[in-house]
């Protein structure tokens, strides 16, 4: 099973970007975006001068529990630069969703509760609501991490759009929101009222 086949199996339909889209990613911008690929894993991410965005990370069912996945966000952490991910809002009864929270949270991320992240799915035309998720070694605030996500946004999810889908993703400014004084729960808390 290819690279993309895997991403493919693991992720929801609303999540993924087409093939075509990731390929030209790796072309066009090799010096932003990358592929780290081994049996067991599949990694890809984008790396800018001042932060880092996860846009997938797979770990093979048969290689959980080993150690791998800490050793990949080691790997990016080692760059000193903040990493910033996108995940689905835990759902209780996907113990998955729960399980990569809980996975973040032991690697040290934060919730960005100030950040909203709504963009409609090119493949459903359904909406899709995110949580952004933050590792700093240097304790980068949520608008910096905002500012990050729309450079992200624009040059990464929004790159030749039209070409790949036939039609583009909403604007930066429509998907993005940031809150300060945002009312939103933090998941991360959550998952420790969750276990108690």
């Amino acid at each position: 099973m290819n690279w993309y086949e895997k991403l493919k199996q693991y992720f929801p339909i609303e999540e993924m970007k087409s093939q075509e889209h990731m390929e030209t990613l790796l072309k066009e911008k090799g010096d932003v975006y990358y592929k780290d690929e081994g049996p067991h894993h599949v990694l890809m991410y984008a790396e800018f001068p001042s932060f880092l965005f996860i846009d997938y990370v797979y770990v093979s069912a048969a290689s959980r529990g080993q150690g791998l996945g800490h050793k990949l966000m080691q790997k990016m952490k080692d760059k000193g630069k903040p990493i910033i991910l996108e995940v689905e809002p835990v759902d209780y009864d996907d113990t998955d969703t729960e399980k990569r929270l809980r996975f973040y949270q032991r690697e040290g991320f934060k919730h960005a509760q100030s950040i909203g992240y709504t963009r409609k799915s090119l493949a459903t035309d359904e909406p899709n609501s995110m949580e952004i998720l933050y590792w700093s070694p240097e304790d980068a605030s949520e608008e910096h991490i905002y500012e990050q996500m729309k450079k992200m946004y624009e040059e990464i999810h929004t790159y030749k759009d039209t070409q790949f889908y036939g039609k583009s993703y909403e604007p930066v400014e429509e998907v993005l929101t940031y809150d300060e004084d945002a009312d939103n729960t933090n998941i991360l808390e959550d998952l420790e009222k969750e276990k108690a």
